[in-house]
């Protein structure tokens, strides 16, 4: 998978690293495609890590208001 550096100028593919700017035309959209899709999967794992918490927070409430089982 890809791995970019703070600088965005390389990117190492497979454990090679490339200077973006060397690459072709195609290649460096591609790098563009890439660094934009993990940036919204990052963005995504954000919102799924929110949801997972209300939804967490609402089972716990919807427990609380269930009636209690009576216990012999």
């Amino acid at each position: 998978m890809a791995k970019q550096d703070d600088k965005q100028q390389t990117i190492t593919i497979d454990g090679t690293e490339y200077n973006v700017n060397d690459l072709s035309e195609n290649a460096q959209n591609q790098v563009l495609n890439l660094r934009v899709t993990d940036a919204e999967i990052e963005k995504l794992n954000q919102q799924l890590a929110i949801y997972q918490t209300a939804r967490t927070a609402y089972a716990r409430a919807l427990s609380e208001e269930l009636p209690k089982k009576e216990t012999h």
